[in-house]
């Protein structure tokens, strides 16, 4: 995926067209997430709107001026001055799992 986001942004770039992408921090809590049974806590998840959120700042800024990035839902929030991460817990407080593909 990293390669085609490279490859898509500069072959797109002189159109103004945009090719970026974005990854949640931790787990986020989807339908996906309840076909594995149970196996990762609900309560250690954060809601879908924050990758929602995120994409729609992403998809507001200049598209010439940002393509070809890889982005992180809590840092593009934090970039666009939200402090306040806890309404998008699934249970305020409790730690968060990271995701699944971020190491």
């Amino acid at each position: 995926m990293s390669l085609c986001v490279l490859g898509l942004a500069e072959e797109l770039r002189a159109d103004g067209i945009a090719v970026n992408a974005l990854w949640p921090r931790t787990v986020i809590l989807t339908a996906a997430l309840a076909m594995l049974g149970g196996m990762v806590p609900a309560d250690n998840c954060r809601k879908p709107e924050i990758v929602a959120d995120a994409a729609h700042a992403i998809l507001t800024r200049d598209s010439r001026a940002t393509t070809g990035n890889f982005f992180l839902d809590d840092e593009v929030l934090a970039a666009e001055g939200v402090t306040d991460f806890d309404r998008y817990a699934i249970h305020p407080g409790a730690p968060l799992l990271p995701d699944l593909f971020l190491g």
